[in-house]
């Protein structure tokens, strides 16, 4: 968890460019004090649901993964992966061009955040941060990538949920201060998240090699022996 909290805070200086133009127009810039804060704490309570829902839905391929008798290979193939983006991140290369492609979801997702960012509306700001945890964002592909490896749907869920408020104290600063943080600051930080990426790259390949290494890489018992192991304890 404390991976992916890691991830969630330096990628949000990589989402203050990305996010950081609707964070910018939520309906909170009027407010003042304990009321703005609120509406802040809302807007981004509703991105972390988000990405929650998000954990749990991939714990569970994840889970499916894992009774398939795949945990293992799944999490050495995810990790392998992380370590090649973190790779093109550093050497500045991209994968793809002109971003992503455009799908009905998303079509819809964004018709429907802007309808309520038009509204100006506190009441919005929930579901405001709800629709923007939905759209599309690389970084929160990885993220996906370490829910599905977990296993479990809800360490899946916990997982993007430690991702969630690791974006918190940057996507809260913005919308407060506007400009909290300097851009040479920003472009340190975003500097860092190869070796973040990287990091968790070889948690998860260590995780997949099933060392035996107590926390890092446990001995993972095949689904079939779990399954015996339990109806051995039931008896």
């Amino acid at each position: 968890m404390i991976a992916s909290f890691m991830l969630g805070f330096v990628g949000s200086f990589h989402c203050i460019g990305m996010c950081g133009p609707i964070a910018l127009t939520l309906p909170v810039q009027h407010l003042t004090g304990s009321k703005k804060m609120a509406g802040i704490l809302l807007y981004n309570a509703g991105r972390i649901s988000a990405y929650s829902i998000l954990g749990l839905v991939f714990g569970w391929l994840g889970k499916q993964l894992y009774l398939g008798g795949l945990q293992q290979w799944l999490s050495i193939i995810i990790g392998c992966l992380l370590l090649l983006v973190a790779a093109l991140k550093y050497t500045g290369i991209r994968w793809t061009k002109g971003g992503h492609l455009p799908n009905a979801f998303t079509t819809k997702i964004k018709s429907l955040l802007g309808r309520l960012l038009q509204q100006q509306r506190f009441r919005t700001l929930y579901a405001i941060g709800f629709l923007n945890g939905l759209l599309p964002c690389g970084l929160v592909y990885l993220g996906i990538a370490g829910a599905i490896a977990t296993g479990d749907v809800l360490k899946g869920m916990l997982f993007m949920a430690a991702f969630g408020a690791g974006t918190l104290p940057a996507m809260a600063g913005v919308t407060w201060f506007s400009h909290l943080i300097s851009l040479t600051v920003r472009n340190k930080m975003r500097s860092m998240i190869p070796v973040v990426v990287s990091v968790m790259g070889i948690l998860l390949i260590l995780r997949g090699l099933n060392l035996g290494i107590p926390y890092i890489s446990p001995t993972l018992m095949p689904h079939s022996e779990h399954v015996v192991e339990n109806c051995c304890h039931k008896s």
